[in-house]
């Protein structure tokens, strides 16, 4: 069973919507403009960096590419969350982020969950990775609850991945 819906463009899960960046959307990051749609802390830092390098590849605004994360009861941009395209040996990075104002929800590993799902729908993709810092707990607990499992780890990064069944 998915943890997602395609509807055009746009994963939704059962509180969220996933959708792809627009230009204006990277713009208004960018140029620190206000929207109207945004949650209040919404742009954050990491938001920031995505939408420069975004900006200036555009390459990563593709069907399997970044995404804004959207709080389908109120409407708003709480984070976003995103694949590193192309894959590599079939294999692909993803990062997300949520506000500050919207974590402890359960946002992170329901997006998570939906990106992870949708990714190994990609032609070629059989595994999806993540890392993260053990200095975070909290974005470990995340992909443990999206469903990823650790394969292994340093002294201070732990790397996690959800692979595609098997295809008989």
């Amino acid at each position: 069973m998915s943890s997602f819906s395609l509807t055009g463009t746009d994963l939704t899960t059962d509180r969220l919507v996933l959708r792809p960046w627009s230009v204006d959307e990277l713009a208004a990051v960018v140029s620190d403009a206000r929207r109207a749609h945004w949650a209040e802390d919404f742009p954050a830092e990491g938001d920031r960096v995505i939408a420069g390098i975004l900006t200036e590849q555009p390459d990563g605004l593709n069907e399997y590419g970044h995404r804004q994360i959207i709080e389908r009861f109120s409407g708003l941009v709480v984070g976003s969350i995103g694949l590193f395209w192309p894959p590599t040996d079939g294999s692909l990075e993803f990062g997300y982020g949520i506000v500050a104002s919207r974590r402890g929800r359960g946002y992170a590993p329901e997006a998570g969950r939906a990106i992870v799902d949708f990714a190994l729908t990609a032609p070629g993709v059989h595994t999806v990775r993540a890392e993260v810092e053990l200095s975070n707990p909290a974005s470990v607990r995340v992909l443990e609850k999206a469903g990823l499992e650790r394969w292994s780890a340093d002294a201070t990064t732990a790397r996690f991945r959800a692979t595609a069944p098997s295809r008989l």
